[in-house]
């Protein structure tokens, strides 16, 4: 394969051809008899803005909202759905690209028997998502729906088949590139009957991505060639999962053809991943042991550089394999999958339940668990000896194999390591007390360009005091130290609950180390039926919101906060 073409005089880059999304619904076949339903649901979250020189909140409109409408249509034959977002004036970190409104998600499905037709938008995960996941995270900012067409079908018991094709949404508009793809997934215990009597459940899956993209981009690799990018990338996936009374295993392989790409310096080496994950679960103990090896699993929908940065266009996605921490400090350094360098990454928790009575369980009982991440570099030897920084511009490797890899080596760096203990136990009829212990090392470097390796320790003390049958008063305490970035950081919170429509919530994270500033939240919230809104004011830090290793850098802001959501 030649992997660059000399450059030609008067080269000049192809002008981009817009997709117009087709119409919104199609006419529903339904006869007179039929049963339709008609359900939806909105969300609005709006912030008044203030200038606040001390965090760096500027403000830049006088209200900023990210608001959705969606509509749903279901027949026992036929659902149509879609989606209005309204980003014109969007929340802080969402201005440059997400700007804008419309109804970018539209669908009309069909149900016959064995079989089930998507037109229009959907989403779609093949296994663990490592070659194929689109989904909707709107915290994060993502939604990589597939627009297009899917097809899924059941031809007999144990046996999915399914098929599609589209093209990839990035904010208001889709990727050039046509993606489609197979998945198969036979339940070999629906077959023999001896494993279903015997509790035990045996499904053997596969799965293949191609991305199409016939684009004249160019990237130049040195002063007189510039980057060949093939038209065709191929991804499959291969996977067995066994469940056997607490038992559970899943091993997963995937691989990807050659993709130069913005994220990799344009190199070209196929991309791999190889995952083992056992657990066991009976009453009162609970084991999960799991490692993952990857390298050069960046998988998007475009080759152009101008849109492939950040984390819209992702095709795929690596679980972090770190636990997701729903408290403020513990959250503070989040770790982000390295999809590009790839990485070494361990994940072992135990959980055991002491029983009610006992000299550790006490009078109620109590539950400990124990969880251990280790994300390690996997190691390289470099062309020529040649330097690799991804996402830097840096095309010395461009056009070669990049790097080779021995599977079983480490690299020089630890990306991330946290050891956490947590306890929670019944201290009386009326109080519940949970406890969190936490030794983090984060290599900020690695996960956000600069900054070092952050040692800290954090403590967490949560706990719920059951004041009256529909009164209940929760506080929160927790504690960061460290000797690195801005130092120690304190956090307190104040919940109470008026069952069934109120809530007041009262918080304050302050850096007690380098700036000394107060992150303050006032919220009140109330419920009705299916409506909830919440009234809120104070400031957010500048730093990164991730959930399950993908993350989004989030700017400061102070203001008044309003949210509303509504489903039908």
């Amino acid at each position: 394969m030649r992997r660059m073409n000399k450059i030609w005089s008067g080269y000049k880059w192809s002008e981009c051809k817009w997709l117009l999304p087709f119409c919104l619904f199609t006419l529903l076949p339904l006869s007179a008899e039929a049963q339709v339903t008609l359900s939806g649901s909105i969300q609005s979250d709006v912030l008044v803005p203030q200038n606040d020189e001390t965090i760096g909140a500027e403000k830049t409109e006088d209200l900023q909202t990210n608001t959705y409408a969606t509509l749903q249509l279901t027949s026992k034959y036929v659902e149509a759905g879609a989606r209005l977002e309204y980003l014109e004036h969007p929340l802080p970190g969402f201005e440059k690209d997400f700007k804008g409104w419309g109804v970018p998600y539209f669908f009309v499905k069909g149900k016959l028997d064995c079989a089930e037709l998507t037109l229009g938008s959907f989403y779609e995960q093949f296994g663990s998502g490592f070659i194929l996941r689109t989904y909707e995270e709107r915290s994060l900012g993502i939604d990589n729906s597939l627009l297009g067409g899917r097809l899924v079908v059941k031809p007999t018991d144990g046996v999915t088949i399914k098929a599609l094709a589209g093209r990839q949404r990035r904010y208001f508009d889709w990727n050039k590139a046509l993606v489609s793809g197979a998945d198969a997934e036979i339940s070999i215990d629906e077959w023999i009957p001896s494993l279903k009597q015997g509790n035990t459940h045996v499904t053997l899956g596969a799965s293949w991505v191609n991305r199409y993209e016939n684009d004249d981009v160019s990237v130049f690799a040195d002063a007189t060639h510039r980057v060949n990018f093939p038209k065709y990338v191929n991804a499959w996936d291969v996977r067995l999962n066994l469940n056997s009374g607490p038992w559970s295993m899943l091993a997963e392989y995937a691989q990807k053809t050659d993709d130069p790409s913005y994220a990799n310096g344009y190199i070209f080496r196929k991309g791999t991943v190889t995952m083992l994950s056992g657990s066991y679960s009976k009453k009162g103990l609970s084991v999960l042991l799991q490692a993952k090896r990857s390298e050069n699993m960046s998988f998007k929908s475009t080759i152009d550089p101008t849109k492939a940065i950040g984390i819209s266009s992702y095709i795929n996605h690596l679980p972090a394999f770190t636990l997701d921490q729903t408290y403020a400090l513990a959250a503070l350094y989040p770790y982000a999958t390295q999809l590009a360098d790839g990485e070494w990454a361990y994940q072992a928790e135990l959980g055991y339940n002491f029983k009610r009575k006992t000299p550790l369980g006490g009078k109620y009982g109590m539950t400990v668990k124990l969880n251990y991440s280790y994300v390690r570099a996997i190691q390289r030897d470099f062309v020529n000896g040649g330097s690799y920084t991804t996402l830097a511009g840096n095309t010395i490797l461009a056009g070669t194999d990049g790097y080779t890899s021995s599977f079983f080596k480490w690299g020089d760096d630890t990306y991330y390591q946290d050891l956490n203990i947590q306890l929670t136990r019944k201290m009386s009829k009326d109080f519940k007390l949970f406890l969190m212990y936490m030794n983090q090392r984060y290599n900020k470097t690695i996960i956000e360009g600069h900054g070092g390796m952050i040692h800290s320790n954090i403590f967490v003390a949560d706990g719920k005091y059951q004041l009256s049958p529909k009164t209940t008063l929760r506080g929160e305490l927790q504690y960061l130290a460290t000797a690195d970035d801005q130092g120690d950081w304190a956090y307190g919170l104040l919940e109470l609950s008026l069952v069934p429509h109120w809530m007041i919530t009262l918080s304050d994270m302050y850096n007690v180390g380098e700036t000394h500033i107060h992150y303050y939240q006032g919220l009140l919230t109330y419920n009705t039926g299916a409506h909830r809104i919440q009234l809120g004011y104070g400031r957010t830090r500048a730093g990164y919101n991730c959930a399950g290793g993908v993350c989004r850098y989030v700017p400061a802001s102070r203001g008044l906060t309003l949210a509303y959501n509504y489903n039908f």
